[in-house]
C-alpha cells in the first residue's frame, strides 16, 4: 500500500508514549470463543472490553436497517476483560453489535472486531454456520506443495483488475467467481484469467486486500467502484462488493472460497494481502469502539500516531493485539486454506509479533510462508530496533522483506518517474543490482557501501528476500519505462523490461511480479490508481495478442527459473560458494553486470551458468571462457533449453539492453 521509504536509519529514536503506559495493565484473554461460539443448544457471546462499564448485545433480523429484536446486557468477566451473554439454541441467520459504555457514555454499536461473516457493508456481525459455506470437495482442497521460499513464483493481481475489460472474457466480471473462471479467451481467443497464468507458470497468485473493506459501498454495486482495499474495516470476514449479493454473509464467504479452490486446482497457490497496521478510521474503527485506546499506538499528548500515513498505526506489542494479528491469520489459514501472507508496512508490526505469526502459521501447515515490506510511511513510537524492518529482517525467522534496492538500481527510483536506472543506460546502479542479485546476503564480492540503499547485508538468507521491480504501488513497469525513456519506441522499452525481469527472476530470493506486465500492461500513467476507475486499471487482454513476443519471454524465464536450482540456492553460504562475480571496470563500460553460478549450483543439471546484464544502449564485448556453451538468452531472445544455438566462448557481443545467458 504505501510508497514512502523510511526505514530505522531515517527515522528518530522513537519510543512508547506515556499515554499509552496505561494499556500495560490490561487482562488480556486469547479464547478460540471471541466474540461468538455457537452449539445446537446455544449460542454464546464474549467481547473483549476491559475497561468498559456496561456491554449491550443488540440482535437483528437483518443486515441492515430496522430495529433489534432483543437487547441483551452483558455480564463482566474482570479476570480477563471480557463480557459475555449465552441465548438458547443456534442462532444462524441472525445479526448482532456491540454497544460499549465507556466513560460514563454509550459508544457507537459495532460489530467487534472479531466477526467472520457481515452483512451489508460490514455494519453487523453475521451468524452463519461456516460448514456450510464448503464448495464441495473442500476437505480435500490443498494448495501446491511448496519445498522452499525461493521456489515460489508470485503474480500481484487485483480483483477486478483481472476479470473487468470487456476483453476478459469473464461472467462474473469483478468478482470472486471472475477469478475462478476458467476458459475464458479475448478477441483473439487466448487465454486469460486463470488460465493465463497457468499457462504463464507463475506459482501462487498475491491476492490484494480481500477481506471487508471500508471504501466501497456494497449496497450499490452498479456504480462499479473500485479501491485496492487497504482500508480494513472487518479483517476477518470477504470483501461484499466481491461477492454475487454482498447482503448475503454465506454468499460471500463461499464465493471467496470457491475462487480459492478454482486456483489451487490449477495448481496455484493463493497469497493474500493483510492490513493489521491501521484501521480506516479513528475513533469509529471496530477496535475503539470495543477498546478505546487499546490497539492503536498514540503519541505524547494522546493523538494517534501515524507511522502508516493514514491517520493511525495499531499496537502489536501490547498482548491483545499480538494476539489478534496471530489468531487472525490462523483463522484465514484454517478456514479459507490461504497459503501465505503479504503484510503491508509490515514495520510498523514489532519483530516479536512477526515471529510468532511465522511460528503459529507454519504448525498449521510447514510450507506456509510470511512476508511484507520492510518499512513504514511515517514515524512511530516504536523503537527502530523493536521494528519488522528490512534492516531488521535477521532476527525474524520464516519471514521476508521486499527488495527495494533491486527494484530502484534496475528500473531507477520509484518517487521519480523520469529518474533512468540500470536497464534505462544509467550508470552507478552496478553494485545496488549486485546486491540484489545476491539476495541481499554478505558476499565477498559484494561492497555493500556502495549500495544505493542498503549498507550492509541484511538477510541471513535468500529466503528472507522477494526480488520485484513494480507492484501495485507506483507506475506499472510499462509506465515508468514510457516516462523515463522518452524519446525510445515501444520496442525499445520492452528489451529494458525484458531485461529487468530477468535480472529479477534469475536472481537469488523469491520473485514477484505485477499482474500483466507479461502482456505489456499500463496504467495510463497512473502512479495512485488506488481508487482509479477501471478505465485505469481493468487489464485489457487483447494486449495479450499484440505483445505475444513479451509473453513469451516471461514464459520461458518462469520455465528457466524453475527448471534450474541454480537461480533458487536456499542459504548465504551457497551464495557465497557457487555465484562468482567477473572483475568488471564499470568507469570504462558502465551498466555492465556478469557473473556465474559453478559448480552445478544447488544440485543443477548446469555445471556452469553464465549471466551477462548489458543495461547501456550500444552492445558490448565481454570475454567469456572458452568452452562448448549453450545460448539460453541472447539480444532480447529466451529459451529455457538452451536451443537458441552454441558458442565456444571468447569474445562475444552482448546486445544493448539485454542479457545473455549461456550454460554448459
Amino acid at each position: 500500500m504505501a510508497t514512502l521509504l523510511l526505514t530505522g536509519a531515517a527515522l528518530a529514536a522513537g519510543a512508547q508514549s506515556h499515554f499509552d503506559d496505561r494499556f500495560l495493565s490490561y487482562p488480556t484473554y486469547n479464547g478460540s470463543d471471541l466474540e461468538l461460539a455457537v452449539t445446537p443448544e446455544a449460542t454464546r457471546f464474549r467481547l473483549w472490553s476491559p475497561k468498559a462499564e456496561a456491554v449491550r448485545l443488540n440482535l437483528y433480523n437483518e443486515g441492515t436497517g430496522g430495529r433489534p429484536y432483543k437487547t441483551v446486557e452483558m455480564k463482566a468477566d474482570r479476570s480477563n476483560g471480557t463480557w459475555t451473554a449465552e441465548l438458547p439454541g443456534a442462532l444462524y441467520g441472525k445479526f448482532y453489535t456491540f454497544e460499549v459504555n465507556h466513560d460514563g457514555r454509550w459508544l457507537a454499536e459495532t460489530p467487534g472486531v472479531w466477526a467472520k461473516a457481515v452483512g451489508l457493508n460490514g455494519q453487523r456481525a453475521a451468524i452463519i454456520n461456516m460448514a456450510e459455506t464448503d464448495p464441495e470437495g473442500w476437505n480435500e482442497d490443498r494448495g501446491p506443495a511448496v519445498k522452499s521460499f525461493n521456489d515460489v513464483i508470485v503474480y500481484e493481481m487485483h480483483m477486478r483488475d483481472m476479470t473487468m475489460h470487456p476483453t476478459a472474457g469473464a461472467e462474473h466480471k469483478g468478482k470472486f467467481l471472475g477469478v475462478a473462471e476458467s476458459g475464458t479467451k479475448n478477441s483473439a481467443g487466448e487465454a486469460t484469467g486463470i488460465d493465463n497464468i497457468k499457462e504463464l507458470g507463475a506459482t501462487h497468485v498475491h491476492i490484494l486486500p480481500s477481506y471487508d473493506y471500508n471504501s466501497v459501498d456494497e449496497s450499490h454495486p452498479e456504480l462499479n467502484q473500485y479501491n485496492w482495499g487497504y482500508d480494513p474495516l472487518n479483517y476477518n470476514a470477504p470483501e461484499g462488493s466481491y461477492s454475487t449479493d454482498a447482503s448475503k454473509p454465506e454468499v460471500r464467504v463461499n464465493e471467496m472460497k470457491q475462487m480459492i479452490k478454482a486456483l489451487h486446482d490449477a495448481g496455484i497457490g493463493v497469497v493474500m494481502d493483510v492490513v493489521y497496521n491501521h484501521t480506516a478510521s479513528n475513533d469509529d474503527s471496530n477496535f475503539e469502539l470495543t477498546a478505546p485506546g487499546y490497539y492503536h499506538r498514540h503519541r505524547e499528548d494522546g493523538s494517534y500516531s501515524d507511522a502508516s500515513a493514514c491517520g493511525n498505526e495499531t499496537a502489536s506489542d501490547r498482548q491483545q493485539m499480538r494476539d489478534y494479528i496471530i489468531n487472525s491469520v490462523k483463522f484465514w489459514a484454517d478456514e479459507y486454506h490461504i497459503d501465505g501472507f503479504r503484510f503491508d508496512l509490515m514495520a510498523i508490526h514489532d519483530t516479536e509479533t512477526m515471529n510468532q505469526v511465522a511460528a503459529e502459521l507454519k504448525k498449521i501447515r510447514p510450507d506456509i510462508f510470511v512476508y511484507g515490506e520492510g518499512w513504514t510511511a511515517g514515524d512511530s513510537p516504536l523503537a527502530p530496533e523493536r521494528r519488522a524492518l528490512k534492516e531488521n529482517v535477521a532476527k525474524m525467522e520464516g519471514v521476508a522483506v521486499f527488495s527495494d534496492d533491486i527494484r530502484d538500481a534496475i528500473k531507477g527510483h520509484y518517487s521519480n518517474e523520469e529518474a533512468p536506472g540500470f536497464v534505462q543506460g544509467a550508470p552507478g546502479q552496478e553494485e545496488t543490482v549486485k546486491i540484489g542479485i545476491v539476495g541481499a546476503t554478505a558476499h565477498p564480492q559484494v561492497d555493500y557501501s556502495k549500495g544505493n540503499n542498503s549498507k550492509f547485508a541484511y538477510a541471513s538468507s535468500p529466503q528472507q528476500v522477494v526480488n520485484y521491480v513494480s507492484c501495485h504501488d507506483d507506475l506499472t513497469l510499462t509506465d515508468k519505462l514510457r516516462k523515463s525513456m522518452p524519446e525510445a519506441t515501444d520496442a525499445e522499452r520492452k528489451r529494458a523490461a525484458r531485461l529487468a525481469q530477468t535480472i529479477v527472476f534469475t536472481s537469488q530470493g523469491t520473485p514477484f511480479m505485477f499482474a500483466g506486465e507479461e502482456i505489456w500492461r499500463d496504467k495510463k500513467g497512473v502512479h495512485n490508481s488506488y481508487k482509479s476507475p477501471d478505465s485505469i486499471n481493468a487489464i485489457d487482454w487483447d494486449l495479450k495478442t499484440a505483445h505475444h513476443d513479451q509473453f513469451d519471454y516471461y514464459r520461458e524465464l518462469i520455465k528457466l527459473r524453475k527448471e534450474h536450482p541454480a537461480f533458487r540456492m536456499n542459504s548465504a553460504e551457497q551464495v557465497a560458494r557457487h555465484l562468482k562475480f567477473d572483475d568488471l571496470d564499470t568507469e570504462k563500460t558502465p551498466n555492465l553486470v556478469s557473473y556465474s553460478l559453478v559448480d552445478n549450483a544447488n544440485g543443477d543439471t548446469w555445471k556452469e551458468i553464465k549471466l551477462i546484464f548489458n543495461g547501456a544502449d550500444e552492445d558490448r564485448i565481454v570475454e567469456v571462457p572458452e568452452g562448448d556453451w549453450k545460448i539460453v538468452a541472447t539480444d532480447g531472445k529466451i529459451a529455457a533449453d538452451g536451443s537458441l544455438g552454441t558458442t565456444n566462448g571468447g569474445k562475444i557481443n552482448v546486445a544493448h539492453r539485454s542479457a545473455t545467458i549461456l550454460a554448459r
